[in-house]
């Protein structure tokens, strides 16, 4: 860490990294029924949306006669990181790493003046047991990402992971040189709004027609050499304006 870092790299983890789905939604399921007091009969939209956002979704779809609060959500968080842990064993089990995701990590890792940390839907101690249950703990720097818990739109995270990094590092990340890197159509609408350059990944639900607004669409992360080339030369190109 000893060189200026003035390139950051944010990775959204599920459907982007790895699918681990089965396990997220018992875990999901077991933590709404401890706070709401009922079952999870129907789940809401998962793509890019936040944990928060999926148990207020739920309470309603769910007609749950317990009233939202930032209490009840402080619960619940509590509740699924408790069920989430004790299903530690079954990520590797259940879920799968998506093609290339390990190497794509290591290559961008290795690129020259580059941070990389993670922007996830996923509450802060679910997304480290998830990155530690396939190896990938050591690339990123979580204490400057952005997590499910998080009381801020993904676009206003964006930044705020870039301001993380300033103070944490002591040095400038220049406009332009975080690129983001996901599978939904918001997280494309997000990476706009915050002004921040995106590479969509089309392995998840959004088809690559519907992450059309991003710099670059991928079909998958297979492609090692040209995940890193297309970060380098998307964040060279921002730095050198």
């Amino acid at each position: 860490m000893g060189s200026i870092t003035n390139r950051l790299v944010l990775w959204n983890i599920d459907l982007t990294l790895m699918d681990v789905a089965r396990v997220s939604r018992e875990a999901y399921a077991e933590a709404f029924r401890r706070v709401a007091g009922r079952p999870l009969v129907a789940l809401p939209q998962l793509a890019g949306r936040s944990d928060s956002e999926i148990f207020f979704d739920a309470l309603a779809l769910n007609a749950a006669e317990v009233p939202a609060s930032q209490e009840l959500l402080a619960k619940y968080t509590w509740e699924l990181a408790e069920a989430f842990g004790a299903r530690r064993e079954l990520l590797t089990q259940r879920g799968r790493l998506l093609p290339g995701a390990v190497a794509a990590v290591q290559a961008t890792a290795g690129l020259p003046g580059v941070l990389q940390s993670v922007l996830t839907g996923t509450i802060r101690a679910n997304a480290t047991l998830k990155l530690a249950a396939f190896g990938l703990s050591d690339y990123f720097d979580l204490d400057i990402g952005g997590f499910g818990g998080d009381a801020y739109p993904r676009g206003s995270q964006l930044l705020n992971c870039r301001a993380q990094a300033e103070e944490k590092y002591r040095t400038r990340v220049p406009p332009g040189t975080t690129v983001y890197l996901a599978d939904s159509a918001r997280d494309v609408e997000a990476a706009r709004i915050a002004g921040v350059t995106c590479i969509a990944v089309a392995s998840g639900r959004s088809t690559a027609s519907d992450l059309a607004g991003a710099d670059l669409v991928l079909a998958d992360l297979s492609d090692t050499a040209g995940v890193a080339a297309a970060v380098d030369r998307l964040t060279r190109v921002a730095a050198s304006r």
